[in-house]
């Protein structure tokens, strides 16, 4: 088993991944800048509510502080369940009731690795023609959306599309230094990008994503949600990415979609899987 990082190696790290000073985290969470020092080469010890302290002033999250409190010797401070688990129930059906009630407009539920955990049924037409692997869970969204044998074919703005994209994914590989997101943003910069692109549009003020369907040209724009004060790892890592017509013809196709019953059939849920027994 692996031995944690000391814990002043990582409250080191995560200090220069914010671009702060040792003056200036000291001076943000109330201590000398001499007993953070000691703190970040072992030479002193944090205590469990030194740490909640710096953890706050660097925005650490929740999965990261933990990692924090047992390098120092402390047990982990924030539970972490399974989205199937019982006591989860009550924020599943929030995040149902969001999904369903966004429809006809397309939502999506996904966790801190862009993997699908949930979608509402007006999902379906950005998945018309993508390869079955890609609709293997975990179903990652973004390998979706830039892979040549996903949705990239029938994105008529792609390369501004993808920029905003992995604009996004390097933002969270610098913010939180995670591993799985640095190989996925590798992964998706050896997608093929076009050579051209239409110039953005002068008067727009967010990136849409225009996408060519059966029923002609959509465009949406996109906004994500996430719980406002989460205490718990899984809810703290969970986003809802909700999509809206950028126009009107756009909202006129996508409710006669929904009015002429096309459902999204998706392997994944949010509601628990049923287990054996009583």
């Amino acid at each position: 088993m692996n031995q944690p990082r000391p814990v002043g190696d990582q409250l080191r790290d995560w200090r220069q991944r914010r671009h702060l000073s040792q003056l200036d985290l000291a001076g943000l969470a109330d201590i000398s800048s001499r007993h953070l020092s000691f703190m970040e080469t072992g030479r002193s010890l944090p205590s469990r509510a030194m740490l909640l302290r710096l953890s706050d002033r660097l925005d650490v999250p929740l999965r990261e502080r933990n990692q924090l409190f047992v390098a120092a010797g402390y047990a982990p401070v924030y539970g972490e369940r399974r989205l199937d688990d019982p006591a989860l129930q009550d924020a599943r059906r929030a995040i149902d009731l969001v999904l369903r009630g966004h429809e006809p407009y397309p939502a999506l539920a996904i966790d801190r690795h862009w993997q699908m955990q949930a979608a509402n049924r007006a999902v379906a037409p950005f998945l018309k023609g993508v390869a079955p692997h890609l609709l293997e869970p975990p179903v990652n969204v973004l390998r979706l959306s830039l892979h040549p044998e996903g949705v990239a074919p029938r994105i008529v703005n792609l390369g501004e599309w993808r920029a905003h994209l992995l604009q996004r994914l390097q933002q969270q590989v610098e913010s939180t230094g995670d591993p799985v997101l640095e190989a996925l943003l590798r992964e998706l910069l050896t997608y093929p990008a076009p050579e051209h692109d239409p110039a953005p549009n002068p008067g727009a003020f967010v990136v849409p994503m225009r996408l060519r369907t059966e029923v002609g040209e959509l465009a949406f724009l996109s906004t994500t949600t996430v719980f406002g004060t989460p205490v718990e790892v899984t809810l703290s890592e969970l986003a809802i990415e909700s999509f809206f017509p950028a126009n009107p013809k756009t909202a006129t196709a996508l409710r006669t979609m929904s009015l002429v019953g096309r459902v999204l059939r998706f392997p994944l849920s949010l509601r628990p899987k049923k287990t054996g027994g009583r």
